[in-house]
This record gives C-alpha cells, sequence and structure tokens, in this order.
C-alpha cells in the first residue's frame, strides 16, 4: 500500500455558479482554472443549463434551500480561502448566496456579475440587478464586470476612457474593494480598467483573432480567486489572470461549430498518451 502521508494539502476555491453542459464556462470553466492553477475546487450549482458553444437552450434554477446547504456543508468540512460567483440568475438566488457567503464570513470573494451568455441567452433576469448591487457586491474584493454590465450597473454610457473611469467609481461606491472592468467588447488591444477604490492601473494585452471565446469571464474570475486562494494580493491576481488569460484564448483550439472555450490548460504538462505501464 503506497501512503499518501506527507502529502501537502493544495489551496481551496470555491465557486458558485450554473453549470454548463458544453464544459466551457460556468462551474465547469471554474473548475479547470482551479486545478489548473493548483487550487482544489469545491462547487455550488445554482442552474442547470442546456448548453453547447452554439447557445444556451434551457435553464432550470436550483431551488434556494438547496444553494444554501450546498454552501453551508461545503465551508463546514472543505472550507475555501477565496470563492467566485458567476451565475446566480434571480433576485432570491442572489440574496440567498449572499446571505450564506455574509455569514461564513468569506472575505476574499471574486463578483463576476454574469448576465448575458455568449450567445445572447440572458442570464441573471432584470429584477436581480438591484440584489447584486444592494447584497453581493458589498460582499466582494473583487468584481469582474465587461462593459455591457458595467453599463448595467451604473446607468452609464461606456464610450471612452472617462466614462469607464467614471462607472469603475460607482460601482466601487457599492462597496467592492477591487473593480475590474474588462475591454474585451471595445475595438483595438483588450484593456481592462482596474480601480482600487483610490487609483487606475490598466492591464494591456494584444487583441486575437478568434471564435473561441467561450467562458473567457468565467475562467478570468476563476483564475483571480485562485491566485487569491493561494495569497497573492489583489492587483497581482488581477494581473496573473489577465496574463493566463490571454495565452489560453491564443492556444486554444476549436470544440463545436460556435464559440469554442478557451484552454484552460495550456500551461499544464499533460499525461502522455502512451508509454509504459506503471
Amino acid at each position: 500500500m503506497i501512503s499518501t502521508e506527507g502529502v501537502a494539502t493544495p489551496p481551496k476555491a470555491l465557486t458558485i455558479a450554473g453549470s454548463d453542459s458544453g464544459g466551457g464556462a460556468g462551474i465547469q470553466a471554474d473548475l479547470k482554472t482551479f486545478a489548473a492553477f493548483g487550487v482544489y475546487g469545491s462547487s455550488v450549482v445554482t442552474a442547470v443549463t442546456a448548453q453547447n458553444t452554439r447557445g444556451v437552450f434551457a435553464v432550470a434554477e436550483v431551488p434556494e434551500e438547496v444553494i444554501a446547504l450546498q454552501i453551508d456543508v461545503v465551508l463546514e468540512d472543505i472550507g475555501a480561502a477565496a470563492a467566485k460567483t458567476g451565475m446566480l440568475s434571480s433576485a432570491s438566488i442572489v440574496n440567498t448566496v449572499a446571505d450564506r457567503l455574509e455569514a461564513w464570513g468569506i472575505g476574499k470573494l471574486v463578483v463576476d456579475p454574469v448576465m448575458v451568455a455568449k450567445g445572447g441567452h440572458p442570464l441573471l433576469q432584470q429584477s436581480a440587478v438591484a440584489a447584486v448591487k444592494q447584497h453581493l457586491l458589498p460582499l466582494a474584493l473583487v468584481v469582474t464586470p465587461n462593459l455591457p454590465e458595467a453599463e448595467v450597473l451604473t446607468g452609464i454610457t461606456i464610450d471612452s476612457p472617462d466614462a469607464a473611469r467614471e462607472a469603475a467609481r460607482a460601482i466601487a461606491a457599492l462597496g467592492p474593494q477591487w473593480v475590474v472592468i474588462k475591454g474585451g467588447h471595445l475595438p483595438g488591444d483588450a484593456t481592462d480598467l482596474v480601480y482600487d477604490g483610490e487609483s487606475f492601473a490598466e492591464f494591456h494585452a494584444s487583441r486575437i483573432d478568434t471564435r473561441n471565446t467561450h467562458g473567457t469571464g468565467c475562467a478570468f474570475s476563476a483564475a483571480i480567486a485562485a491566485m487569491l486562494a493561494r495569497g497573492v494580493p489583489p492587483l497581482e491576481a488581477i494581473e496573473a489572470a489577465k496574463i493566463w488569460l490571454t495565452r489560453a484564448i491564443r492556444e486554444s483550439y476549436t470544440i463545436g461549430d460556435g464559440h469554442s472555450p478557451v484552454n484552460h490548460f495550456h500551461a499544464v504538462e499533460l499525461v502522455p498518451l502512451s508509454g509504459g505501464r506503471t
């Protein structure tokens, strides 16, 4: 018998999000990202989607009491050095998640305010936006909206760098300590604007000509959470996630006929397909 005594336990992170049956976004993308960063991932499923690279075909929400119990039993037994949220769908789910995260005192929380799928399917009900602003964002260490999401959260049309900074200030006023407004929806280089409540930073990356961008927001926020779980400070975690995601997009491959996902394991040494028995 081989003993596992002395094997170090990795950092742990929790994802609270929807399930993507196509494996490119949501819970599946988050767990792949955690693994790529050497972090043990646990999960709370908030909704089940029938989804592939072409779009979202059905959504079934998980009952709030089951969501709450998932959070409680995981944190009671396994714990989490950091957590992230993704698709929360309804106001009642947002409120349930916020209530349990606050009760457990999760300090390193990354909020990805998922609102619309890559194919255009709405993933957050309009009535839930207020709940995100009132109950979830005040708990966040980092929030990572894209431009359309930042516009919904603030009511500001982001058509210039000055408008992006105004939106970042408005989101920070809702409670999160770090605001990352992603620049993927603007032409030119993909520039993310980072605001810590006092000063701004920008992280740049050349735009990559590809359709393989399904689940980029999930992977980015999960990468930040993974780095936070490893004890990396927020600004460094955000920068590392940006660098990692850029390469994950650059080294992606085609899966399905629509928007393929990124390559979560681009930096991981894979087990060879052949070569001897152990």
